[in-house]
């Protein structure tokens, strides 16, 4: 069996070469996003200009995204209004970058939710093509999942709203709107979704000022500072960024922090790994926390997934420059500068949320991922993606396990899938059981070519149409995306 840590050095996608012709955009400045949804290039795109030198690493400090503060409170819910809208932003140090935003910065405004209290979204795009608003691994009604061609027109306003009806997790929110999405998310449409609740507070994890969300992701930069978008161009996106800035610095206390991790970027994986091996403790996963903590020193992300992981900073002495590289790429993508010991009232218990067994199966089915090569696209089952095609219908409240498998032919590249409306539970891993950093609940799962992961999941308190598909989104982009119907 493969391990986890080494699920991305069998494929492209790594960092490597792009493995199939790039398809899509060239453009680097805002006239790209006029393109109506749905419009795609079928020849190989190629960039011809000059790109952007390399930064120098740890010359930026690491900005924390905004929080979002409500419009309005309600007895029972808190309102929001987002506006998606073009902004210029200073990604490389004194370059101007034309991006897509959520309230005019890169990486969008934080919501802040709390379990069973509603939250309300009036998002507003003020872009010249729809999109459509997904609060990935949330657990919602179809008409608020933001289906990827229910979109919200330009010029228009529509309303999400959130029940909060499970547990403490790092969600995130992103655009939807298919044959876009890949492009709309590389831009920065993204933002983080932070659900607590009262249990998880009790445990006394880092919290406020000492936890912190890090949204990861890459690009290619031309020479004046545009955003380079060609599909499935992975291996040309050099460029990592931390809160969208490249190899950021980030001033901590002597104390333990927590770190939200969340890898936004469209197509890579990143491997994290502190310099010297040092021991990260992951406490979450996905859907939330893990049963027991998972002392690591490597912490591996495919597109979509998120950690949350425990540093000790008081293990270092006053002045130590502790770097978090990226194994796969060879790159630093952020460093901590250690300051003054702090007094620290946090802890990681040894049981954080015990994770109880899911009810018997009553269907196993199948799910294939694969590159068809007389297609040109990707495929899940043999089919291209197809809004009006059910391929699943499944019974409200059932619960079933997915035989999720990779294809390896013809040309082998890692995936994932993601399971909208539910989290849930992987079993194993070409029969061997999921190891300790995946044992929590998760709504995303990495494949290696040729793998098979088994996961199990309860399809209960909402019906309706939703999506499953790889969240590599260049390749939901190109067709690896289904539907399925609860009913």
């Amino acid at each position: 069996m493969v391990k986890r840590r080494d699920l991305f050095k069998l494929g492209a996608l790594a960092g490597g070469a792009a493995v199939i012709p790039a398809l899509a955009a060239q453009d680097t400045g805002v006239q790209a996003f006029a393109r109506p949804a749905g419009h795609h290039h079928h020849a190989a795109a190629v960039f011809r200009g000059r790109a952007a030198a390399a930064p120098e690493p740890f010359t930026v400090r690491l900005p924390l995204p905004p929080v979002l503060k409500p419009s309005a409170v309600l007895a029972d819910a808190d309102v929001y209004r987002l506006t998606t809208r073009p902004a210029v932003a200073e990604l490389l140090p004194g370059l101007r970058t034309p991006v897509l935003t959520y309230g005019g910065s890169f990486v969008g405004p934080t919501i802040r939710a709390t379990t069973g209290r509603r939250v309300i979204v009036h998002h507003t795009n003020a872009l010249e093509t729809g999109t459509s608003v997904h609060l990935h691994g949330a657990h919602v009604p179809a008409a608020h999942d933001g289906f990827p061609t229910d979109l919200i027109a330009p010029g228009t306003t529509r309303t999400y709203e959130y029940a909060n009806q499970q547990a403490a997790a790092t969600l995130w929110y992103h655009d939807h709107a298919h044959h876009m999405e890949a492009e709309h998310v590389y831009r920065g449409l993204h933002g983080f979704y932070l659900l607590e609740d009262p249990g998880e507070r009790a445990l006394k994890l880092p919290r406020g000022s000492y936890d912190i969300p890090i949204m990861l992701t890459d690009a290619r930069f031309a020479e004046d500072g545009g955003l380079v978008f060609i599909m499935d161009d992975s291996g040309n996106r050099t460029t990592l960024l931390a809160n969208g800035r490249p190899a950021p610095y980030l001033p901590v206390a002597g104390r333990r922090y927590r770190l939200r991790l969340l890898n936004a970027s469209n197509m890579r994986v990143f491997q994290l790994r502190l310099a010297g091996g040092e021991e990260l403790v992951q406490v979450a996963s996905d859907g939330g926390l893990l049963p027991a903590p998972a002392p690591t020193d490597t912490t591996t992300l495919s597109a979509a997934e998120r950690a949350d992981v425990v540093i000790d900073f008081s293990r270092y002495p006053e002045g130590t420059k502790l770097v978090l590289d990226d194994v796969l790429s060879g790159q630093p993508v952020l460093r901590f500068d250690v300051g003054e010991r702090e007094r620290d009232d946090s802890r990681v218990p040894s049981e954080l949320r015990p994770q109880d067994p899911l009810p018997e199966a009553t269907i196993e089915r199948d799910v294939t991922l694969a590159y068809d090569v007389d297609l040109g696209w990707f495929t899940i089952n043999g089919k291209l993606f197809d809004p009006e095609r059910v391929d699943f219908t499944i019974n409200e409240g059932s619960t079933e396990i997915w035989r999720i498998h990779n294809s390896a032919d013809p040309i082998g590249v890692p995936h994932n899938l993601h399971v909208h409306l539910v989290q849930f539970q992987v079993l194993d891993r070409d029969g061997v059981p999921a190891g300790p950093q995946e044992r929590g609940p998760k709504d995303t799962v990495a494949l290696a070519p040729g793998e098979t992961v088994r996961v199990k999941a309860t399809f209960a308190d909402h019906r309706g149409r939703y999506v499953f598909h790889c969240h590599q989104l260049d390749h939901s982009s190109m067709g690896m995306m289904a539907v399925f119907e609860v009913v």
